[in-house]
């Protein structure tokens, strides 16, 4: 259910005070100014889409601050991607700044300073995620903050319109189709953000992350051969084995720690699928790599706390009839 804020019922003088309680509720902590006094008005409508969180803004003229100190007594680590539907904006992060209008759309990460800026009424759709929920995805955003997306490639432009498609259906989502949604929507923007990426030019941690990029890219689309193996993945990416256990020791994993994660987590989807119900549990493992059943279990298991089928059990919805 859409829970809506908004300033019209508060007084005059007291808009701005109530406008930046809002907006730090919604998102994170933020320091707001504007020189319009009492004429300034604003609203927020806010969605639950799984683990991301879909707001659209409207309001008119100020600058937003994410400031140092502010970072400092707070513990928000998200990524925010900011679509713009009317009017345009201007971010500034990382010592680079982007305007996005109608179309386009802008990423900035919490952890850092940022600042935002609107000369006139505005219309934003805005994303907040995880940031873990990108970075597994695609690896360090850092390269990618402060950037306008959507205007010129093609695979950015669908992404902005099913971020936007999405953001208009999704209070009529039951909570597990929105889970499902959340994780297209992310592996569709990871994929536009990663050609950006790889079109941007090479630095060291840049370089690293297009690698890094392309090497998970490449376990996603061979997940469910069980013969996925570290030799074979190396050699068809033209790394040697050593650099693909460097990329990943970088993510706090290693290749067969996180080939297993991303079989179980996309097993676990489907266990938790009603319309998959009809399907066993032995089928869906081996849909996804698994050659081994009782491996399988006890790796579900020890990730999730249940055994597949006890987890299938634990919701009444997840049963076939």
């Amino acid at each position: 259910m859409a829970i809506i804020l908004d300033t019209e019922s508060v007084p005059p003088n007291r808009r701005l005070a109530v406008w930046q309680d809002i907006v730090c509720d919604v998102f994170v902590q933020l320091d707001c100014k504007t020189d319009i006094g009492g004429d300034f008005r604003g609203s927020v409508t806010t969605s639950m889409l799984g683990p991301v969180s879909c707001t659209r803004v409207d309001s008119c003229r100020q600058r937003v601050f994410r400031t140092p100190s502010r970072i400092a007594k707070a513990n928000e680590d998200y990524v925010l991607i900011s679509l713009g539907t009317q009017g345009y904006g201007g971010v500034v992060q990382d010592g680079r700044e982007a305007v996005s209008h109608p179309g386009e759309y802008v990423m900035y990460d919490t952890t850092r300073p940022y600042e935002l800026s609107f000369d006139a009424e505005f219309s934003q759709t805005i994303f907040q995620v995880p940031r873990t929920l990108l970075q597994q995805r695609i690896g360090s955003l850092a390269p990618l903050t402060a950037t306008t997306f959507g205007a010129q490639h093609p695979l950015e432009r669908l992404a902005f319109s099913f971020l936007i498609n999405v953001s208009r259906v999704v209070d009529d989502l039951d909570a597990e189709t929105a889970v499902r949604v959340s994780d297209q929507a992310l592996d569709l923007l990871a994929m536009a953000l990663g050609e950006r990426l790889r079109d941007k030019k090479p630095r060291p941690s840049a370089h690293r992350s297009a690698l890094l990029y392309r090497l998970k890219a490449h376990i996603e689309t061979h997940l469910r051969n069980p013969h996925l193996a570290l030799a074979g993945t190396a050699a068809a990416l033209g790394m040697s084995e050593r650099y693909v256990n460097h990329l990943m020791a970088e993510e706090d994993t290693s290749f067969r720690r996180y080939v297993l994660a991303r079989r179980l987590e996309r097993c676990k989807r489907d266990l938790s699928d009603p319309a998959q119900a009809h399907r066993h549990v032995s089928e869906i493992a081996f849909a996804w790599g698994f050659n081994d059943l009782a491996h399988f279990s006890r790796a579900f298991k020890e990730r999730f706390g249940l055994a597949p089928r006890d987890w299938r059990l634990a919701d009444p919805s997840r049963q076939a009839p």
